[in-house]
Protein backbone atom coordinates (compact mmCIF):
# COMPACT_ATOMS: atom_id res chain seq x y z
CA UNK A 1 0.00 0.00 0.00
CA UNK A 2 2.78 2.46 0.91
CA UNK A 3 4.63 2.17 -2.41
CA UNK A 4 1.40 2.42 -4.38
CA UNK A 5 0.35 5.50 -2.44
CA UNK A 6 3.76 7.18 -2.93
CA UNK A 7 3.62 6.47 -6.65
CA UNK A 8 0.03 7.75 -6.88
CA UNK A 9 0.99 10.89 -4.95
CA UNK A 10 3.90 11.53 -7.33
CA UNK A 11 1.48 11.21 -10.23
CA UNK A 12 -1.33 13.33 -8.77
CA UNK A 13 0.28 15.69 -6.21
CA UNK A 14 -2.96 15.44 -4.22
CA UNK A 15 -3.20 13.18 -1.15
CA UNK A 16 -6.96 12.69 -1.53
CA UNK A 17 -6.78 11.81 -5.23
CA UNK A 18 -3.80 9.53 -4.54
CA UNK A 19 -5.75 7.69 -1.83
CA UNK A 20 -8.76 7.33 -4.15
CA UNK A 21 -6.49 6.03 -6.91
CA UNK A 22 -4.99 3.42 -4.58
CA UNK A 23 -8.44 2.31 -3.40
CA UNK A 24 -9.68 2.04 -6.99
CA UNK A 25 -6.52 0.08 -7.86
CA UNK A 26 -7.14 -2.43 -5.07
CA UNK A 27 -10.81 -2.72 -6.05
CA UNK A 28 -9.91 -3.47 -9.69
CA UNK A 29 -7.14 -5.85 -8.58
CA UNK A 30 -9.57 -7.74 -6.32
CA UNK A 31 -12.05 -8.13 -9.18
CA UNK A 32 -9.28 -9.39 -11.49
CA UNK A 33 -7.26 -11.41 -8.94
CA UNK A 34 -7.59 -14.57 -11.03
CA UNK A 35 -5.56 -12.91 -13.84
CA UNK A 36 -2.47 -12.67 -11.60
CA UNK A 37 -0.40 -15.73 -12.44
CA UNK A 38 2.66 -15.09 -10.28
CA UNK A 39 2.38 -13.80 -6.71
CA UNK A 40 5.91 -12.36 -6.98
CA UNK A 41 4.68 -10.08 -9.79
CA UNK A 42 1.85 -8.64 -7.66
CA UNK A 43 3.54 -5.28 -7.01
CA UNK A 44 4.21 -4.65 -10.70
CA UNK A 45 0.70 -5.80 -11.56
CA UNK A 46 -0.76 -3.33 -9.04
CA UNK A 47 1.41 -0.47 -10.38
CA UNK A 48 0.18 -1.26 -13.89
CA UNK A 49 -3.43 -1.12 -12.69
CA UNK A 50 -2.72 2.17 -10.88
CA UNK A 51 -1.21 3.69 -14.05
CA UNK A 52 -4.32 2.70 -16.01
CA UNK A 53 -6.62 4.09 -13.33
CA UNK A 54 -4.72 7.37 -13.38
CA UNK A 55 -5.04 7.52 -17.18
CA UNK A 56 -8.80 6.89 -16.86
CA UNK A 57 -9.05 9.95 -14.61
CA UNK A 58 -7.92 12.11 -17.53
CA UNK A 59 -10.23 10.38 -19.98
CA UNK A 60 -13.21 11.20 -17.75
CA UNK A 61 -12.42 14.89 -17.38
CA UNK A 62 -9.65 17.29 -18.25
CA UNK A 63 -8.25 18.78 -15.07
CA UNK A 64 -7.08 22.36 -14.95
CA UNK A 65 -3.30 22.34 -14.76
CA UNK A 66 -1.60 24.92 -12.59
CA UNK A 67 2.02 25.95 -12.53
CA UNK A 68 3.49 25.38 -9.07
CA UNK A 69 5.62 28.50 -9.52
CA UNK A 70 2.43 30.60 -9.60
CA UNK A 71 1.14 29.15 -6.34
CA UNK A 72 3.69 29.46 -3.54
CA UNK A 73 3.28 26.92 -0.77
CA UNK A 74 2.82 28.11 2.83
CA UNK A 75 6.15 28.18 4.66
CA UNK A 76 6.80 26.45 7.96
CA UNK A 77 10.10 26.36 9.80
CA UNK A 78 13.31 27.06 7.83
CA UNK A 79 14.50 23.44 7.59
CA UNK A 80 11.12 22.14 6.49
CA UNK A 81 10.87 25.01 4.05
CA UNK A 82 14.27 24.18 2.51
CA UNK A 83 13.34 20.49 2.20
CA UNK A 84 9.97 21.41 0.72
CA UNK A 85 11.65 23.69 -1.83
CA UNK A 86 14.08 20.91 -2.81
CA UNK A 87 11.19 18.46 -3.11
CA UNK A 88 9.16 20.88 -5.25
CA UNK A 89 12.21 21.61 -7.42
CA UNK A 90 12.83 17.91 -7.98
CA UNK A 91 9.17 17.23 -8.73
CA UNK A 92 9.05 20.12 -11.22
CA UNK A 93 12.13 18.86 -13.04
CA UNK A 94 10.90 15.28 -13.17
CA UNK A 95 7.58 16.63 -14.51
CA UNK A 96 9.49 18.50 -17.24
CA UNK A 97 11.16 15.33 -18.46
CA UNK A 98 9.62 13.74 -21.54
CA UNK A 99 6.98 11.22 -20.42
CA UNK A 100 9.03 8.30 -21.72
CA UNK A 101 11.76 9.29 -19.21
CA UNK A 102 9.44 10.26 -16.33
CA UNK A 103 7.64 6.98 -15.96
CA UNK A 104 10.63 4.61 -15.76
CA UNK A 105 12.37 7.01 -13.35
CA UNK A 106 9.35 7.19 -11.04
CA UNK A 107 8.85 3.44 -11.15
CA UNK A 108 12.50 2.96 -10.17
CA UNK A 109 12.75 5.70 -7.53
CA UNK A 110 9.28 5.55 -5.99
CA UNK A 111 8.37 1.93 -6.73
CA UNK A 112 11.81 0.41 -6.31
CA UNK A 113 11.44 -1.69 -9.45
CA UNK A 114 14.35 -3.12 -11.43
CA UNK A 115 14.98 -2.26 -15.07
CA UNK A 116 13.63 -5.65 -16.06
CA UNK A 117 10.41 -5.19 -14.06
CA UNK A 118 9.91 -1.69 -15.50
CA UNK A 119 10.45 -3.03 -19.03
CA UNK A 120 7.77 -5.67 -18.44
CA UNK A 121 5.29 -3.15 -16.95
CA UNK A 122 5.75 -0.65 -19.78
CA UNK A 123 5.98 -3.25 -22.53
CA UNK A 124 9.49 -2.15 -23.51
CA UNK A 125 12.87 -3.73 -24.15
CA UNK A 126 15.09 -3.71 -21.02
CA UNK A 127 17.88 -1.85 -22.89
CA UNK A 128 15.39 0.87 -23.87
CA UNK A 129 14.36 1.25 -20.22
CA UNK A 130 17.98 1.40 -19.05
CA UNK A 131 18.79 4.06 -21.67
CA UNK A 132 15.78 6.13 -20.62
CA UNK A 133 16.70 5.86 -16.94
CA UNK A 134 20.26 6.93 -17.73
CA UNK A 135 19.07 9.93 -19.78
CA UNK A 136 16.47 10.94 -17.17
CA UNK A 137 19.07 10.88 -14.38
CA UNK A 138 21.50 12.85 -16.53
CA UNK A 139 18.91 15.54 -17.27
CA UNK A 140 18.06 15.88 -13.57
CA UNK A 141 21.77 15.96 -12.69
CA UNK A 142 22.47 18.68 -15.28
CA UNK A 143 19.55 20.78 -13.99
CA UNK A 144 20.85 20.36 -10.43
CA UNK A 145 24.35 21.43 -11.46
CA UNK A 146 22.91 24.52 -13.19
CA UNK A 147 20.86 25.32 -10.09
CA UNK A 148 23.93 25.02 -7.86
CA UNK A 149 26.00 27.21 -10.20
CA UNK A 150 23.24 29.81 -10.22
CA UNK A 151 23.25 29.79 -6.41
CA UNK A 152 26.99 30.32 -6.38
CA UNK A 153 27.81 26.77 -5.28
CA UNK A 154 29.38 25.89 -8.59
CA UNK A 155 32.92 26.95 -7.73
CA UNK A 156 34.92 25.03 -5.31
Amino acid sequence: HGDLYRYAYWLTRDPNVAEDLVQETFLRAWKAIDTLQDDKAAKGWLITILRRENARRFERKQLELVDLDDHPQPQHDALHSEQQMEHEWLHRHIARLPEEYQEPLLLQVVGGFSGEEIAEMLGLNKNTVMTRLFRARNQIKEAMEQKNQARGHGHG
